[in-house]
C-alpha cells in the first residue's frame, strides 16, 4: 500500500492535522462579506412519470447540450457532458439524473430567489422541448429503484459499489432523493462552532417542516420524508448528527479528527477517479497510497464525500431539507440566514433546543421521517417548535442588511408551521384526489405550472 511518494503537482504533501485545521480557519470572512447560497435539486420525469434517462435524444445529456448552447461552458468526463458552468453557478447531475443548480453566493435571500427563478424558468423551457418535466418533490415518486438509470460518472460508480455494504438504502438515497440546501459563511472559529452546533440542534425541525417525499414507486410509503429515512440507513461513518459537536470545547480540530478517520472513496489524479479501497484519510496522510501523497486538494475532495446533517468546509452547509415547491426553496436561505447570521437569533434558537441529551436528539432524527411535525421533542409537538423557530429567524432577519425583504420569503414557513402541514400533506391530498394517476400528479407537482 505504501511506497515511494510522488508529490501532487498542485499541492505540497500534508504532514499535520494543524494544516487541516488551518484550512477551515482560512474560510473565515468579515461579517460585511458574508454571503448565502442555495443548491436545489429537481427530479426529472416525462409527463407520465417515467424517469428521464441520461442517454438518448430526450435524455439529460441532451438537456445539458441544449442548455450549453445558451452560453454555458460544458464539463465533460470520458467524452460525456456531465455539467455546465455559467451565470456564476453550476448545473450538475446527481446519480439518478436529478438536476442540481448550485447558485452563486448572494448577499440576501431575495437575490438567491431571483437567481433560482431564472434558472428554473430556463431549465423548464429547455426541458419542455424534450418532453421533460421537473418536479418539486424530495423523491422520485413514480419509478422503482431499478427503473432509474445510473449517471455515467466515475465518482458515482465508486460510491455505488462501496455504499450498499454500509446501508441498505444507499442506492435509494443516490438515485431517488432530491434536496435543497443553504450555504453560509463564518468569520472565525468560535462563530463557526456556535453556528454549526445550533444548526445540528434544530435540523430535525427543518426536516419535518420541509418533508416532501411521502410517495415512492407510485404509492404512499408511510413516511412524510422518505428522503430523510434513506439517510438513517446509508453510512453511519459519514452521516447523521455528530455527537462531539455538542460537547464543551468543540472546535475545528474535532471535525478534522473525525473526518480523518472516515474511510475514503477515491482520490483524483489527472481528472481520473481512483478508488483507494476504503483507507482512512489519516492513513493516507501518514503513509501515502500507491506512491501518492495527500494534499489539500485531496482533503477538499474527501470533505465533499462526508454527509453529516451540517457539513463544514470553508463555509457551512445545512443539508436537512427535502426539495419541494418553489416557495419552500425560496425560504430556505433566508430562514437559515436569520437563524445563523444574527448572533442574537442564533443564541435564541439554541436556547429553544439545548436542554436535550444526544439520545433525545438522535431519537428525534429517527422519528421525523415518519411523523414529521407530529413528532414530539422533550414532550412538545414539533410543529410548536417550528413556529418558534420561524419567528426567531424572522426576528434575526430584522437586524440584518436586506433582512426585511428576506423575511417576506418566510411566510410559507410560518403558515405551514402554524397549520402543522408540510408539503408531504399536500402531496398525499393530491394523490387521493387524482387516484394516484402519475400524469395528473406530474402536472400538480411541476415546479413551473
Amino acid at each position: 500500500m505504501s511506497g515511494p511518494v510522488r508529490t501532487h503537482p498542485n499541492q505540497a504533501p500534508l504532514t499535520s492535522v494543524e494544516q487541516l485545521v488551518a484550512y477551515f480557519r482560512s474560510g473565515g470572512k468579515p461579517v460585511s462579506a458574508w454571503r448565502i447560497g442555495v443548491e436545489q435539486e429537481k427530479v426529472a420525469v416525462f409527463a407520465d412519470g417515467r424517469p428521464v434517462p441520461f442517454d438518448g435524444p430526450t435524455g439529460i445529456e441532451e438537456l445539458l447540450a441544449r442548455l450549453r448552447a445558451r452560453g454555458y461552458e460544458g464539463v465533460e468526463e470520458g467524452g460525456r457532458l456531465l455539467a455546465l458552468v455559467g451565470h456564476g453557478g453550476t448545473i450538475t447531475v446527481e446519480p439518478g439524473g436529478q438536476v442540481e443548480h448550485s447558485g452563486p453566493a448572494m448577499a440576501t435571500g431575495i437575490a438567491c430567489r431571483e437567481e433560482l427563478v431564472r434558472h428554473v424558468r430556463e431549465v423548464t423551457e429547455v426541458g419542455a422541448t424534450l418532453g421533460i418535466h421537473f418536479l418539486g418533490v424530495g423523491l422520485n415518486s413514480f419509478a422503482k429503484l431499478d427503473e432509474i438509470p445510473w449517471l455515467p460518472k466515475a465518482r458515482y460508480r465508486i460510491m455505488r459499489d462501496y455504499l450498499p455494504a454500509k446501508g441498505r438504502l444507499a442506492h435509494d438515497m443516490m438515485k431517488r432523493t432530491a434536496t435543497v440546501q443553504a450555504n453560509l459563511d463564518y468569520d472565525d472559529e468560535p462563530t463557526a462552532v456556535e453556528k454549526l452546533r445550533m444548526a445540528f440542534a434544530v435540523t430535525s425541525i427543518v426536516t419535518a417542516l420541509y418533508a416532501a417525499s411521502p410517495i415512492s414507486g407510485g404509492r404512499p410509503n408511510g413516511y412524510r420524508s422518505f428522503r430523510a429515512a434513506t439517510w438513517l440507513e446509508m453510512d453511519d461513518d459519514r452521516c447523521g448528527l455528530l455527537s462531539f459537536a455538542f460537547k464543551d470545547g468543540f472546535g475545528f480540530r474535532d471535525y478534522a479528527e473525525w473526518a480523518l478517520d472516515v474511510p475514503m472513496f477515491f482520490i483524483v489524479r489527472d481528472g481520473a477517479y481512483r478508488p483507494v479501497g476504503g483507507i482512512t484519510f489519516r492513513r493516507f496522510m501518514h503513509e501515502g497510497w500507491n506512491g501518492e501523497s495527500a494534499s489539500l486538494d485531496d482533503w477538499e475532495v474527501h470533505l465533499s464525500t462526508l454527509f453529516p446533517e451540517v457539513r463544514l468546509k470553508r463555509h457551512l452547509e445545512v443539508r436537512g431539507a427535502d426539495a419541494g415547491p418553489l416557495p419552500m426553496a425560496f425560504a430556505l436561505a433566508p430562514m437559515w440566514r436569520g437563524l445563523l447570521d444574527d448572533r442574537q437569533a442564533c443564541k435564541a434558537a439554541w436556547e429553544l433546543v439545548k436542554a436535550a441529551t444526544m439520545d433525545e436528539r438522535e431519537a428525534l432524527r429517527r422519528a421525523v421521517p415518519r411523523e414529521g411535525m407530529n413528532a414530539r421533542f422533550k414532550g412538545r409537538p414539533l410543529h410548536e417548535l417550528a413556529v418558534q423557530l420561524c419567528k426567531i429567524s424572522a426576528d434575526g432577519l430584522s437586524r440584518l442588511p436586506g433582512g426585511a425583504a428576506d423575511a417576506v420569503l418566510l411566510e410559507p414557513l410560518h403558515e405551514r408551521a402554524a397549520a402543522n402541514r408540510s408539503p408531504a400533506d399536500d402531496m398525499m391530498d393530491d394523490f387521493t384526489a387524482h387516484a394516484g394517476d402519475p400524469t395528473k400528479l406530474v402536472a400538480a407537482w411541476e415546479l413551473c405550472r
